[in-house]
């Protein structure tokens, strides 16, 4: 009798599960079945912005259908990603990610989200910070900025992208490494942050490298923090090369709501995987000044937990946390 009752509740739920899984499969099998939603949690015009473009322009041909890019600025990406995980979940609704702000800025202060509710699905590309000054500042080369910021404490002001973030922390390391006193001032994004240079409201900006190829002739590149000089800006010297051990940048990707299936967060990374290797995309991000990485869903949590610890130790350095 015992055996009989077990039974008439195994068989129902069994077959409900078995039924669940089936439905599952079916609806990463069909996806994408419409276009995907790509937000950008910066403004238009940065190099979030940027990559997705170039993204975007091959999408269809690895996803099936094509991405419709959207903006969602605020607090250094923090307004966005404090809202991804109530939006539609069934992967039709990716958005863009960064490293180091979506792990700086839980740790320094409540951003509204924290590192471990986001589900990054891809890193793909990578963009070393770089000094920039107008193309008519009196700073020639990084020494003479260097010397005037000595002998004018908190004068040279360096526009970059919110705080916190990549930039931040390439603007405080790079004060620490040289001995001087500069200001740095946070924008929304790395667009009003360049056009903020671009008109001279600021001194300098401590932006992203990739920043020199859509400013053409209105900037003067003075250093880059890569290991070694990029191909697109052969000229432009590392601070290694300069005597000063700075070498950081931010890493981007996309993520999605914390309830999308687990097969379609896979099927997500590998076409951003596919596109990573597309002909031409690569010639459109290195050209551009990006270094294309390939961090798949299935090493995303060492790559976190990783960037977790490192990030941590980079915030107790700088006196952003005890």
């Amino acid at each position: 009798m015992k055996n009989k009752n077990l039974k008439s509740l195994f068989v129902p739920l069994l077959t409900a599960l078995s039924l669940s899984v089936t439905a599952t499969s079916a609806v990463a099998n069909d996806f994408p079945s419409k276009p995907i939603n790509y937000i950008i949690p910066f403004n238009a015009g940065g190099e979030s912005d940027l990559s997705a473009r170039f993204q975007q322009s091959v999408f269809e041909k690895y996803a099936g259908e094509k991405a419709v890019i959207q903006y969602m600025p605020g607090a250094g990406g923090a307004v966005a990603w404090s809202q991804l995980n109530g939006m539609e979940s069934d992967g039709h609704t990716i958005m863009g990610i960064n490293i180091p702000h979506s792990i700086m800025q839980p740790i320094v202060k409540d951003s509204g989200y924290t590192t471990d509710e986001l589900t990054p699905l891809y890193y793909f590309h990578y963009t070393p910070n770089a000094i920039f000054v107008p193309a008519n500042s009196q700073f020639k080369d990084l020494g003479q900025l260097i010397d005037y910021a000595k002998k004018n404490p908190g004068m040279v002001t360096f526009a970059g992208s919110g705080s916190n973030s990549a930039n931040h922390i390439g603007q405080a390391t790079f004060d620490k490494l040289t001995g001087v006193t500069s200001t740095y001032v946070p924008f929304s994004g790395i667009g009003p942050a360049m056009t903020s240079l671009m008109g001279s409201q600021v001194m300098a900006g401590f932006a992203y490298a990739t920043s020199g190829a859509s400013a053409g002739d209105k900037l003067r590149m003075l250093a880059v923090s890569s290991e070694k000089r990029l191909s697109a800006f052969p000229d432009v010297p590392t601070f290694k090369e300069l005597g000063i051990d700075l070498v950081g940048g931010a890493y981007r990707g996309i993520a999605v709501p914390k309830s999308t299936p687990e097969d379609v967060r896979q099927k997500l990374s590998d076409i951003i995987g596919n596109i990573n290797k597309d002909p031409e995309f690569v010639k459109k991000m290195e050209d551009n000044g990006f270094v294309l990485t390939d961090i798949a869903y299935e090493n995303m949590d060492a790559f976190i937990e990783a960037n977790k610890a490192e990030y941590q130790g980079v915030a107790q350095l700088l006196g952003l946390i005890k």
